[in-house]
């Protein structure tokens, strides 16, 4: 299951990073979505990851980056745009572990004005929902929120501040961004 949906996010997401150019982070603010407090969950899950990363706390990443070592300085060049990167994920050894009301009303923010639905992908069978959005504002993408959810597990990122895509694409699996290794992925086919 996994893999498929993993796949399919994606291919999506590399056809919409053809299509936004860097921008300024005007409307960062707005990107910045209220994130319900899930510390309750941590003694039910399995598996956790929480990251906070305001803008201090990516200034200070970026001192310990190489600037001569390319990967650090695909790192520098998107964090440079940043104001922060928030990522809740959680796992769980039951389904429905979770509030699912709590995951909806991350959602609902996303009907604000400016974000854009990129993705919404439903599996009635598998319970399974996956919605990634860009804050666009004047033709440029100041925020991006992925909303992830099935019966044992969730997960929600949220990127603020001016975002190129394509060099994003290239940080998959640092900072908490989701890695989907789609080479690996299609190799398998």
């Amino acid at each position: 299951m996994k893999t498929n949906w993993h796949r399919t996010i994606g291919l999506i997401l590399i056809a919409a990073i053809a299509a936004f150019l860097p921008t300024n982070n005007a409307a960062a603010a707005d990107a910045l979505l209220r994130l319900p407090n899930f510390d309750a969950l941590e003694s039910k899950a399995s598996k956790v990851v929480s990251i906070s990363l305001d803008e201090k706390l990516l200034g200070i990443a970026t001192r310990f980056l190489d600037p001569k070592n390319a990967d650090d300085s695909a790192a520098r060049a998107v964090i440079s745009g940043l104001t922060g990167v928030y990522v809740r994920s959680y796992t769980f050894d039951e389904d429905f572990a979770y509030p699912t009301t709590a995951v909806d009303a991350v959602r609902k923010q996303l009907n604000a004005p400016g974000w854009q639905r990129l993705v919404e992908v439903r599996s009635r069978k598998e319970h399974a929902n996956v919605d990634i959005f860009l804050l666009v504002d004047r033709d440029k993408a100041n925020g991006l929120a992925i909303i992830a959810s099935e019966p044992r597990e969730f997960t929600i990122v949220n990127i603020v501040g001016s975002i190129d895509l394509e060099k994003l694409h290239r940080l998959e699996g640092q900072m908490g961004i989701p890695k989907l290794q789609l080479e690996q992925k299609e190799s398998r086919k």
